[in-house]
């Protein structure tokens, strides 16, 4: 940026977004860049730092989103060390995949162990997957602030999920069906994805954390929303649970779809959805729920924590999460169902 031009807190709103486009574009060029062999030999390599400074200053995801489950990460070698012989560290790729541990704000402290990738270490063979099989790599990124949001909303209602059969779309590493699974005495939890390299992971978790569910049965499913789904699985989810899965509009009919055909027709069946407006996405998304014939109610305070948290940020108090914006990072609560009634 040369000296005359406006600086980013100075430039009017439509430079700014041209500004963070542009940006945003540099800095997936240098990231490319820097991860070929001939990018290397000339250097590439020393923009590693530019790539970060860049990501932070645009950027809306935070590591730790609104901090509601206590965590800390581990390097798998540690993990591996906890459970003995009964992993494999064949399973596991150490340069990549960290350890996550979380204790659960709950009685009895339950405690999950996750395996995802470390952060910023997505390679061109996933985008490749994800061009192949027409799904997003969004799963790999990391554990996305509102998968932590409904997590926590699950344990702190988990009267809703008692021997109740449950599934989780678009589940990433899977934390919120986990928690489920761990805390609520559910009847069966189902956690699925539609990215097979995220379903793997998620198979990985119910194997390491098998003994924390009890009497729940607990599985992982590779499932596509633009796809018929299994006839033994139509109609028979008491619950269904979503986090951040409405951001992509090409993918808003196969979801309603999928939520249509999977959720039994029950009066006290529900889909439970966390997802930030981003733009007009969630409302375009909630138009076509209605147009497929289901019922559904928008709650902007459903938690008082939750609530509390956004409102610091919003202000400034809490400084935690640089670029917080209320449109693209506040999870709203959508409640889906087949009647006006819930």
């Amino acid at each position: 940026m040369d000296s005359s031009s406006p600086s980013p807190s100075s430039a009017p709103s439509g430079s700014r977004a041209a500004s963070n486009a542009t940006q945003r574009w540099s800095i997936l060029r240098r990231a490319l860049l820097a991860r070929s062999s001939s990018a290397r030999a000339l250097g590439g390599i020393s923009s590693d730092h530019q790539i970060k400074d860049g990501t932070n200053n645009i950027s809306r995801k935070a590591s730790r989103g609104f901090n509601l489950i206590e965590c800390h990460s581990l390097p798998i070698s540690q993990l591996l060390k906890s459970l003995g012989n009964s992993l494999n560290e064949n399973d596991f790729e150490c340069q990549k995949d960290v350890y996550v541990c979380y204790k659960l704000p709950c009685r009895g402290s339950s405690k999950l162990d996750l395996v995802c990738r470390k952060e910023d270490s997505l390679e061109l063979n996933d985008i490749e997957a994800s061009n192949k099989y027409n799904i997003d790599t969004t799963g790999l990124v990391c554990c996305w602030p509102s998968e932590e949001v409904l997590a926590y909303y699950c344990i702190n209602h988990s009267d809703v999920f008692r021997s109740k059969k449950v599934l989780e779309l678009g589940s990433g590493y899977g934390l919120a069906g986990l928690v489920i699974a761990a805390s609520t005495n559910a009847d069966e939890v189902v956690i699925s994805d539609g990215n097979p390299q995220v379903a793997e992971y998620i198979q990985k978790n119910i194997s390491i954390n098998a003994e924390t569910f009890g009497e729940t049965k607990v599985k992982s499913l590779i499932l596509h929303w633009d796809k018929e789904q299994a006839s033994e699985m139509l109609n028979t989810f008491d619950i269904i649970v979503a986090s951040d899965c409405t951001f992509f509009k090409q993918f808003h009919k196969g979801l309603a779809r999928t939520v249509k055909s999977l959720l039994k027709h029950s009066a006290t069946s529900q889909a439970i959805f966390l997802s930030p407006k981003r733009g007009d996405s969630l409302d375009k998304f909630l138009g076509i729920i209605k147009e497929n014939g289901l019922s559904c109610e928008l709650i902007e305070n459903y938690d008082p924590t939750v609530w509390n948290l956004h409102k610091k940020l919003v202000a400034g108090e809490d400084r935690t999460w640089p670029n917080y914006d209320k449109e693209h990072c506040y999870p709203l609560l959508v409640r889906i169902g087949y009647f006006s009634e819930f």
